[in-house]
């Protein structure tokens, strides 16, 4: 009898565990656009504050796992929204126009992370202990977050884009950088990502790339055809391993 109530008693907290660790959402506004993030269940407990960017499509299954995932590390961790309330596309084609959108006036980009970083600093996040994770377009924020040296640690850009316009200048990278690279990455040229390594060279920044072999763009994402399990779950420590480093 006791043995079936021990079982019994598992399962229930098994269960309050996993009702407990559910997203809320959290509404905010960049003028009049409305916006709605998602964050964690143990938001307000003075932890390290992740910001997840999410991938070109907006808030995706890949970022609220991630999400879930750094919960269980001790994080309180928060997903940007960028678009906004009307503006979340439905399709390849839509989502390649408003990214595209927001990586040529990067400015509106950094905008918009950098009110999401406030949403997750007021959520109770340790206001000097954040970093920022972004995944493909998500992975252009984070570099974009370093570029503009927002207040935070680090971030790291998993497959993102390095290029920036030409009349950008070079300049000093306070937080520290990981990235990681799809080796087979055919949408990074060889020319951006020597560009990439002189500008965080030039910026002084404490950097690192790490190359995952065998890997195409979305390597990391489970519902892309690019996927690829043993460099995701390598990639995936080695994101936990920096922020452990970082946010310590």
């Amino acid at each position: 009898m006791k043995k079936y109530l021990f079982v019994i008693m598992l399962l229930i907290s098994g269960q309050s565990y996993v009702q407990a660790q559910k997203l809320k959402p959290v509404n905010y506004q960049d003028g009049n656009q409305k916006l709605s993030g998602l964050i964690t269940s143990n938001a307000g407990k003075n932890l390290p504050g992740v910001l997840i960017l999410p991938a070109w499509k907006g808030i995706d299954n890949e970022a609220k796992t991630a999400a879930l995932e750094l919960e269980k590390q001790g994080y309180i961790a928060f997903i940007a929204d960028i678009y906004g309330e009307g503006n979340v596309p439905t399709n390849g084609d839509e989502a390649i126009k408003i990214a595209t959108q927001y990586k040529e006036d990067y400015k509106a980009y950094q905008r918009r992370i950098q009110l999401a970083i406030t949403e997750l600093k007021k959520a109770g996040a340790n206001k000097d202990r954040v970093a920022v994770i972004g995944y493909c377009f998500g992975g252009i924020g984070a570099l974009e977050v370093a570029r503009a040296n927002m207040d935070v640690r680090a971030i790291v850009s998993i497959h993102g884009g390095y290029s920036k316009a030409a009349d950008r200048k070079n300049a000093i990278i306070k937080p520290k950088v990981l990235i990681e690279h799809a080796a087979n990455d055919k949408s990074i040229s060889k020319a951006d990502y020597d560009n990439l390594v002189v500008e965080l060279n030039e910026g002084k920044a404490d950097w690192q790339i790490i190359n995952y072999a065998n890997s195409e763009h979305t390597f990391t994402n489970p519902e892309s055809a690019d996927y690829n399990p043993v460099m995701a779950a390598r990639a995936w420590n080695h994101t936990l391993l920096f922020l452990g480093e970082v946010l310590k």
